[in-house]
């Protein structure tokens, strides 16, 4: 009688951990296999996707800069509301001669 394996998941951060430790190449794909305990196959994919994707830690253009400028505007308006409230709270103090 044969158990059925499970098929085990790995977390972004634990492939990413996996794909920079080969970029290093201070182990071989067998020693790094053996240290985390998968497949050397695996590594190497990782590793491919890890290169194909490197852009994107740096941001793409379109979206993320339509994003950045709507939470610029947000801070603005905060900025500007602290500044009232600040020039308000410094009226009341003077007023109050503290």
């Amino acid at each position: 009688m044969s158990m059925k394996r499970t098929r085990r998941r790995f977390s972004n951060e634990f492939k990413a951990k996996v794909a920079i430790e080969a970029l290093k190449e201070r182990q071989t794909l067998s020693e790094l296999a053996t240290t985390f305990e998968i497949h050397p196959n695996q590594i190497s994919q990782w590793k491919r996707e890890f290169l194909e994707n490197a852009d994107k830690a740096f941001g793409t253009g379109g979206k993320d800069k339509d994003t950045s400028e709507a939470d610029q505007e947000k801070l603005y308006s905060k900025i500007g509301k602290l500044e009232v409230e600040n020039d308000f709270l410094k009226k009341s103090l003077w007023r109050t001669g503290l």
